[in-house]
């Protein structure tokens, strides 16, 4: 039996991972802040509570050592160095990133999107290979990229694989883009209006998946970086109509050409004006990567945890303060009444 410690153990991605190694036959201490359990981990698994901040608590956790870190939390250089700095006692790591590191060949990003024409144009399929943004503090992906950069210059001395997360989803999500979709089938709202006729795709990443790349990286340690996505890149119509189907809803889609015809009016969380689609060549060439599921077949549990959410907290805005963070209002119906009203008339 090896051992793996896994860090954010009880967030999205963390519960799967800790399941797929504890399951794969790997002694698993879980690691998190509140020192929580799934129900649905084995026995087996040793939880500890410690804060990843903690640069002793995270050391005290990996105790005398282990064979692989998993860090699905970690975030800039210092998280970076945190890790490389407890090279002597971890066999390997896995950490997961993000795609948002990519740039297109304008040197455009996900960090200039608000700007005129900023949102880039990526080739289809996405690579590993494609260039990333400069590494630095000002953002979310430059930040990622700066971790990226320290733990791959580390790479004798800490093997590393950078797991490069798409749109993830599934229970446990503090940010559901499904929640647009969910609740307004709560609210009864039959008619939906979709920015760029609803052909937006921007590739999903469902956490069970994610976890069998790590399982699989965890048993083959190396350096390498790896885009995580889902076997399908279903359009923004093609996942309002798998939720409705979920929830046994009929809506009418109005397609609208470009952006979103008025503020608050056609946007969804899953909505970008130009592809964003992964490769996976690279993980099924590397490690022999095959998905365990497929985006719809995810949907009746994630559906089922948003709705039990929002009935313990009506307000979306308190369920989740991220999405309000991320999106501002979702939920502009008057200005989308108005709008459909001129547009009937």
């Amino acid at each position: 039996m090896t051992r793996a410690v896994v860090v954010g153990a009880t967030g999205q991605i963390g519960r799967p991972v800790v399941g797929a190694l504890a399951r794969d036959g790997w002694e698993v201490t879980a690691v998190s802040r509140g020192g929580g359990r799934d129900a649905g981990w084995p026995d087996g698994v040793r939880v500890v509570r410690a804060d990843r901040e903690d640069d002793g608590a995270l050391a005290a956790a990996v105790g005398d050592g282990c064979d692989v870190l998993v860090d699905t939390v970690a975030f800039g250089p210092a998280h970076a160095r945190q890790l490389t700095s407890l090279a002597g006692r971890i066999g390997a790591a896995v950490v997961v990133s993000s795609v948002s590191v990519y740039e297109d060949d304008k040197g455009r990003g996900f960090d200039t999107q608000e700007e005129p024409g900023g949102f880039p144009e990526y080739p289809v399929p996405l690579t590993e290979e494609q260039r990333t943004v400069r590494p630095g503090d000002a953002t979310y992906s430059t930040r990622k990229v700066a971790l990226e950069r320290e733990l791959l210059s580390a790479g004798d001395r800490l093997p590393v694989t950078l797991v490069r997360a798409g749109a993830v989803h599934g229970p446990y999500c503090r940010s559901p883009r499904e929640l647009y979709f969910v609740k307004r089938n709560l609210d009864g709202r039959r008619r939906r209006v979709l920015a760029h006729r609803g052909a937006s795709r921007f590739h999903p990443a469902g956490v069970r998946n994610i976890a069998e790349l790590i399982r699989l990286a965890a048993a083959r340690p190396g350096s390498r970086v790896l885009n995580a996505v889902d076997p399908d890149a279903p359009t923004v119509a093609e996942i309002a109509a798998a939720i409705d189907a979920v929830m046994g809803v009929e809506v009418a889609d109005v397609l609208v050409d470009g952006g979103p015809p008025a503020p608050g009016v056609g946007d969804t969380p899953w909505s970008v004006p130009a592809p964003v689609v992964c490769d996976m060549t690279a993980a099924r060439r590397e490690l022999g990567y095959r998905p365990v599921t497929r985006y719809a077949e995810t949907l009746p549990e994630t559906v089922a945890f948003i709705t039990e959410r929002l009935a313990a907290e009506p307000d979306w805005r308190v369920a989740y303060p991220k999405m309000v963070q991320a999106h501002g209002d979702l939920f502009d119906y008057p200005a989308e009444d108005v709008w459909l009203a001129g547009h009937r008339a």
